[in-house]
């Protein structure tokens, strides 16, 4: 193992904070399944507050956050109308098919955007079809696939109004919303007035060690609570895991800028670089993917050889880069040093 390791794999590879690490420590706390855990209920109504909703509930992770929201809001035999290449589709699709019986149908997007027509489209063609019918819609912000970029409420709301008009519910991965906040410099709660749910994460750039939270109207978070029961994800002395997303709201949400500003420092030196591309005028908040030459790299081979100098990253021929709380400039100029060697070693390679 190198002496020094950067680790650009993912944001959930972050640490608590000395604050936070305090806080868990002290942490009041109760039964939560019985609702009795007076820490976890200050984070839910935190939560709730920070993004303009009546209720929140305290979620083991995202996936259960999105797969709750998702089966709360669906019957068996339902369509769900995912975009194309992002995280519900992706990731959470086989578990609502598994656990309720949905459909996903995926629509394009462009930038993280759907097209107001094309939502009109899909929500035609499958009641068109009848298999199933069509009652949500899932979005994603930011989203992950297409370079972390932000949705703003103009995007949300257009789609979120088509759906709506039709019938069906809105819902929102907001894994990263608060990044998507800070990058477009507005209240979280602007990006999802227009939505029925959404669930974010505590444990990727706002640095907890685990934890997301569901948020909707009241009605919805109450059923959502037996929905979480059902997936196995009642907790009890919760109150050490919500102590230290109080902290998070409270303390974490601001500095995301900084993971922005390292990710564009970042996103400008591998441009400079040959053999990766990547666009940082693309890069909007902490997520940077660099295409490789296939020329000159194998994909597994390249993030073997960056690991072996201490710099872990996503792998495949499109690796992704991370920045996160712990990540400084100096660690951002760590790693290009190292790309740079293991380009040169490869140009080396290549030519002899």
């Amino acid at each position: 193992m190198p002496a020094r390791v950067v680790d650009l794999r993912s944001d959930t590879v972050t640490h608590p904070t000395p604050a936070m690490r305090a806080a868990m420590a002290s942490a009041e706390v109760g039964d939560d399944g019985h609702g009795e855990d007076p820490t976890v209920k200050r984070l839910e109504a935190l939560a709730a507050e920070r993004l303009g909703k009546e209720a929140a509930v305290l979620v083991s992770s995202g996936t259960m956050g999105n797969l709750a929201g998702a089966l709360t809001q669906t019957e068996p035999g339902d369509t769900m109308i995912v975009g194309a290449y992002c995280h519900p589709s992706l990731k959470g699709a086989a578990g609502i098919a598994v656990y309720g019986g949905v459909k996903p149908y995926e629509i394009p997007t462009e930038r993280g955007r759907m097209n107001p027509d094309d939502v009109r489209a899909a929500i035609r063609s499958v009641r068109e079809s009848e298999d199933g019918q069509p009652t949500l819609l899932c979005l994603e912000n930011t989203h992950n696939q297409q370079n972390g970029v932000p949705l703003d409420p103009a995007a949300v709301g257009s789609a979120s109004a088509v759906a709506h008009e039709h019938g069906l519910r809105v819902h929102v991965d907001g894994a990263r919303l608060f990044n998507a906040a800070v990058a477009l410099d507005v209240p979280a709660s602007d990006l999802v007035a227009d939505v029925d749910s959404v669930s974010f994460c505590l444990s990727k750039g706002l640095s907890c060690p685990v934890g997301s939270l569901l948020c909707g109207d009241a009605d919805f978070v109450e059923r959502a609570r037996g929905v979480r029961k059902l997936l196995g994800g009642t907790m009890r002395q919760s109150g050490v895991i919500a102590a230290a997303g109080i902290v998070a709201l409270d303390q974490m949400i601001d500095r995301l800028a900084e993971d922005h500003a390292n990710g564009r420092r970042l996103a400008e030196g591998i441009a400079a670089l040959p053999g990766l591309s990547t666009n940082p005028d693309d890069v909007p908040t902490n997520l940077v993917f660099a295409d490789l030459d296939p020329a000159m790299f194998n994909g597994d081979e390249f993030s073997a050889r960056l690991a072996a100098e201490g710099v872990l990253v996503g792998g495949g021929q499109r690796p992704r880069f991370v920045t996160h709380y712990g990540i400084t400039a100096d660690d951002v100029d760590f790693a290009l040093a190292a790309i740079g060697r293991v380009t040169a070693d490869t140009r080396t390679a290549a030519a002899a």
